[in-house]
Formats: C-alpha cells, structure tokens, sequence
C-alpha cells in the first residue's frame, strides 16, 4: 500500500483507550450496536485533525466545519464545543500521548429501534467515538510522491449531496479509489459533475503552471482544513493562487502537482493517467509550500501555547 495515509507502524496503537460515549474502552473492547445510524444508513459526520507538540492544530477550524456538517444533516449536538474538546483531551491524556497524533471524531445521529433510514425511528441522542492514534506520516511517502488514476466517479452535485459536507457517506470515494488502485495508481483524481478538476478521493488537488498555483473552485470539493491553509499562504507570499475551472487538458500540463489533508500535509503527486507531472518529483513551489505550512503549525502551536499561560 502506497497512499497519502502511509504510516509508520507503532506498535503502541494495539493498547490505546478509544473514547465511546463518555465512556473510554480498551481498543478490542470498543464496540457500538448495529443499530447505529451510521452504521445502518450511513447517518453522521466525522472530523479528524492533528496533534503537535501537545497542540491540537487548527482546532477551532476542525470545530466550525463538524458543527456546521451537523447542523446541514439535522443533528443537534447535545453537548459543546468546550465540552468535546474537553473529551478529546480525555481521551489523548488517557493514551499518554504528546506528539505524532491523529485524532478522529465520529458523530452519528444515534440508535436506531429497528434498520430503516427515518430519523423518527431514533430512539437515543447522538452517538460519539474518539478515536486518538499515534500516527506519523511516512517519510517516503513526501519523497516518492503519488501517483493518481482519474476516476469515471464524479463528485457529486450540491443539490443531493454536498461534497463539502464530512459526513459517514464516502462509497463515492471508495468506487473512485478502487478505480484506481485496479489501474494500478495510489489515489483517485475526481473530476465534477461538468466535467472539470475536483479534488481526490481522500485529499484536496493543487497543480502549478508557470509559477501559479491552481485549485478548484471549491464548490464540488472537500472542505479541507489544509486547503484553506495552502491558499492562505500562497497570498501571504504573494504566490498567485487561483481558485478556477480547469480540466484534464491543463493537468496533464501542468509543471507540478500536489495534494494537501490534515494528516499528510502536501503530498506530491508525480503522474496522473500514466503521464509524468513535470520532472516526475517534488516540484520548487511544492517544496517551498510544504516548508512554509509545516512552520504555520509550528508558529500556530506557540500560538496556543503562549494563549494558554495568559
């Protein structure tokens, strides 16, 4: 397997503490009914995010897209913001960890009184999972690149499902990536429903061409956390960013590629379609925005840190 999830093993994941309503459970007893909603239909959202050097990084951000996920499906969350961060903190302090973490939070609308998709038939409040694992990204991974298969799944329209919202639903994604793991690619390459460049299956795409960076509109697109981060410091590097339309044509193209998420940060990608992307390695403007966000979490802890001892 070679993707932008690539870990290091770590052998201290066997014995974390998984956090299951209140209620925090060995990692082979951790267990939720089959009556689970997101089980059952698929019915919840989910956010994950990082933690560096004691910092859950950008966590505010990570907060206003799973309240805002929520609130767009009907779920209203029982507790707050104040007290889920307090649980995540449980859950981390409970594994002893500090650095290297990838935490997953998955809501789901709750216990079912018998299979069927009507909300009406919830019987329980919102179900809750944390999940804390000590993650590191493989190295290798940022050196080799990826390679990415466009797939013939498409990003789906706004009108029945949002693809910004992070909810349980991704059979999307995971038709498109077996699409292109059988064409013997890392990830997918997922185009909107006219036809131009989307995002990935799991990440957000960026390419470059003549010194400017390129991305999509963001309208039939994941919400990314890193993506907004990305554009962000293209603008204060005076880097031109452009959030456009663009098609096959343009990447196949393209100088340099990449992708961005939470856990891997940029990713670069090296062929598309079996056609080399530029020299076919990490790109200078890849580098140099990959540099440049690994010290935005740098600065964004002392941040946190110096807030925290006023």
């Amino acid at each position: 397997m070679h993707g932008t999830h690539n870990a290091v093993d770590d052998d201290r994941n066997a014995g974390i503490k998984i956090f299951i309503n209140d209620e925090l459970l060995p990692r082979n007893e951790a267990r939720i009914s089959v009556f689970d909603s997101g089980y059952l239909v698929g019915d919840g959202v989910w956010e994950a995010l990082r933690l560096h050097n004691d910092v859950l990084v950008f966590l505010d951000l990570h907060l206003d897209r799973l309240w805002q996920s929520a609130g767009v499906i009907g779920i209203k969350l029982p507790f707050t913001r104040e007290e889920l961060t307090e649980n995540i903190w449980k859950t981390i302090k409970a594994n002893e960890m500090h650095d290297d973490v990838h935490v997953r939070i998955m809501v789901t609308r709750g216990f079912k009184k018998t299979p069927s998709q009507d909300p009406r038939l919830t019987i329980s409040g919102p179900n809750v999972v944390i999940i804390a694992e000590h993650k590191q990204a493989a190295i290798e991974t940022k050196e080799k690149g990826i390679t990415l298969f466009t797939s013939t799944i498409r990003r789906g329209s706004p009108d029945y499902l949002d693809p910004r919202l992070n909810c349980h639903s991704k059979l999307h994604e995971v038709q498109a990536l077996l699409q292109a793991i059988e064409a013997g690619a890392d990830e997918a390459l997922m185009l909107d429903i006219h036809g131009f460049v989307s995002t990935c299956n799991a990440t957000n795409f960026f390419m470059v061409k003549d010194g400017e960076v390129w991305t999509s509109t963001g309208q039939y697109c994941m919400n990314g956390i890193t993506r907004g981060r990305i554009i962000s410091i293209c603008k204060r590097y005076n880097i031109a960013c452009h959030e456009k339309n663009f098609s096959l044509f343009d990447v196949y193209g393209a100088d340099e590629a990449f992708v961005t998420g939470s856990f891997g940060g940029l990713t670069p990608v090296i062929k598309i379609d079996g056609r080399k992307i530029g020299k076919g390695k990490c790109g200078k403007i890849t580098g140099q925005l990959s540099t440049r966000y690994e010290k935005l979490i740098k600065q964004e802890v002392k941040r946190v840190k110096s807030s925290a001892k006023k």
